[in-house]
């Protein structure tokens, strides 16, 4: 098991970026793909039409979300902590992923870079 610690500058405020996070509307425009997405604690969430499900542990609106991400019959939980600080005209987004699978974690890394906040990031530059 393998944790990963990023952060990612993004061109828009961090109460924009927690809409874009948590609403599934907003989701859907900058992914491209149908999402379920709830805030309330409990709930089970799917990203990129299934590609990406899990569980919504904890909410802050416009600083913080916290999710549990599925990988199979993985015994221990798989940790996603977004934490969005306010930074000049835009924010700097702290990740933090813990516990993610030895076989799975470049393509993880990939994709929290390219699809994930890469994404994201063009979303807000258009």
């Amino acid at each position: 098991m393998k944790d990963l610690r990023k952060y990612y500058s993004i061109p828009a405020t961090a109460e924009d970026i927690y809409i874009a996070l948590t609403n599934p509307v907003t989701i859907q425009l900058w992914t491209g793909e149908p999402a379920v997405m709830s805030t309330e604690p409990g709930s089970e969430f799917s990203l990129w039409d299934g590609s990406i499900t899990g569980r919504n542990i904890e909410f802050q609106p416009g600083t913080k979300l916290v999710q549990q991400w599925y990988f199979g019959e993985q015994p221990e939980e798989s940790i996603v902590t977004i934490i969005l600080h306010p930074k000049g005209e835009g924010t700097s987004v702290e990740l933090i992923h813990t516990n993610i699978p030895d076989e799975d974690f470049d393509d993880i890394a990939d994709g929290w870079n390219n699809s994930y906040f890469g994404s994201l990031r063009e979303f807000y530059r258009d």
